[in-house]
């Protein structure tokens, strides 16, 4: 298999500008993830998933699927160096602010030295910021959505997700990641029974209007002002939007439904309980 930046260009349907400036670092940035879906299909189907770039590329760019954090950053970053960018690695931590130090390595993100300043390319939160982030405090708008980013204690950063997100907020520093503990995480986060990829099925797209977010059964479009939630009622639906929605054409997902129902179940169960739990 041969990489080539012209392929990865062509799978994220861009044809502009190629400097090594913001305007096209955010360019591209857009381009990739309204083209390439968010999804952990292949963790759900229990098929290996790497930090390594070149089965990264095999799977997104020459088998048309999406990706995860350490799957989507990671093509990105190889694609940005490739155009010249000054590109470093870095390690986050998903809810470091309440599971500590231990998330740390459970996301990666990109930090980008421009001539108009420091950023920090993300495409493999899902449902954060559809443009690369300049690394400075302050409240900012992407999409119509608002995210926060301020600097705590530490000299880490902190990224607050909007308010219809999934997760509430990560954190990251801009030193080079430890390669090492990012293969460790995504060792665990694929295979441990507690970890939030191995429980739940997730497919997320960013739209011009918003967001479509596939969790387990329900089919989200989420936009700024409002969100419509459908309720997938067989596998065939299932695939159907995965195919309508996220461009995802994945006949094997279907194999996924006896467990997606479970855990769409279990979760009705815990939030009913946790409803019936709260004083009157």
């Amino acid at each position: 298999m041969t990489m080539t930046v012209g392929k990865y260009l062509k799978r994220i349907a861009y044809d502009g500008p190629l400097g090594t400036d913001l305007a096209t670092l955010r360019a591209l940035h857009q381009a990739h993830l309204r083209a390439i879906p968010y999804e952990n299909l292949d963790v759900q189907l229990g098929n290996p998933v790497t930090i390594a770039v070149p089965a990264i590329y095999e799977k997104i760019v020459e088998r048309g699927r999406g990706g995860w954090c350490f799957e989507m950053n990671g093509l990105f970053g190889w694609a940005l160096g490739e155009l010249g960018f000054s590109v470093t690695r870095s390690a986050a931590g998903v809810m470091r602010e309440a599971l500590g130090q231990n998330a740390v390595g459970n996301h990666l993100v990109l930090k980008v030295e421009l001539d108009e300043g420091l950023y920090m390319g993300d495409v493999g939160f899902g449902d954060g910021p559809l443009e690369p982030i300049r690394i400075t405090e302050g409240a900012f708008l992407s999409q119509g959505f608002t995210f926060n980013l301020s600097l705590i204690e530490g000299g880490w950063w902190r990224l607050r997700n909007h308010e219809g997100g999934g997760a509430a907020s990560f954190d990251f520093d801009l030193a080079p990641a430890d390669e090492s503990l990012l293969e460790t995480k995504c060792a665990w986060l694929q295979t441990a029974p507690q970890s939030l990829f191995v429980q739940n099925a997730v497919v997320q797209r960013h739209v011009e209007d918003g967001l479509w977010i596939l969790r387990g059964r329900v089919l989200r479009h989420l936009r700024p002002a409002d969100r419509t939630d459908y309720l997938i009622a067989d596998e065939g639906e299932y695939r159907d939007a995965l195919r309508r929605f996220f461009d995802l054409d994945l006949p094997e997902a279907t194999q996924l439904w006896p467990k997606i129902c479970a855990r769409h179940d279990v979760t009705l169960a815990e939030q009913a309980a946790k409803a019936a739990a709260k004083p009157a």
